[in-house]
């Protein structure tokens, strides 16, 4: 992946890993300063910039994610294609691309921008709040899909009853129908009527 001046300022050279900063933001999504990943998240939480990125294949089916097992947030439960956050100075498209390609080993075929949604969803389990204002991105993957362990326990490509049957039975993420919802226009768009999106 290209670097970039955000994505070079949160590289290491010797190896170590640098604290990860978020971009706090207020209800209209302008930047109002920076905290560190985790105490962002911490009760009662502070909004800050994320997105979500819903990928499809050319049968319009969704391509979920099953988190890794081993992340201190949400672990093992299903969610959308990948979401996380921008660096501070990161365009939201240019980190979309970016961990998806980080996580899922692929770079979309085709990348669009389909709004922004602002929610607050506590995670029982481990107490973390997502305070988030998403950017929502939707596109297409044609590529072998070559997933980082570290990220991702198990991936799925699924119609949208598969998915409903999945949600049923499955656990997923708390903010996963938020932004399903949000970015059901676009992806009707996507995938047209047959999908059933």
């Amino acid at each position: 992946m290209p670097t970039t001046p955000a994505t070079a300022a949160h590289s290491s050279s010797n190896g170590t890993a640098d604290a990860i900063m978020l971009e706090l933001v207020d209800e209209n999504g302008t930047t109002i300063g920076t905290a560190e990943k985790l105490a962002a998240h911490q009760a009662p939480g502070q909004l800050h910039r994320a997105f979500s990125v819903f990928l499809f294949d050319e049968q319009g089916r969704l391509l979920l994610q099953r988190r890794a097992l081993g992340k201190y947030h949400s672990p093992g439960v299903w969610s959308n294609t990948c979401c996380g956050h921008p660096y501070p100075g990161e365009a939201p498209f240019a980190a979309a691309a970016r961990r998806t390609y980080e996580e899922l080993g692929v770079s979309p075929s085709l990348l669009a921008a389909a709004g922004t949604v602002r929610y607050n969803h506590p995670d029982p389990a481990s107490g973390l709040v997502e305070q988030e204002f998403n950017h929502l991105f939707v596109g297409m993957v044609q590529e072998r899909l070559r997933p980082d362990q570290e990220e991702v326990g198990e991936t799925a490509f699924v119609t949208s009853g598969e998915l409903a049957e999945r949600h049923a039975a499955a656990p997923f993420s708390a903010w996963f129908m938020t932004v399903l919802d949000a970015a059901r226009p676009a992806i009707r768009e996507l995938t047209g009527p047959s999908a059933g999106w």
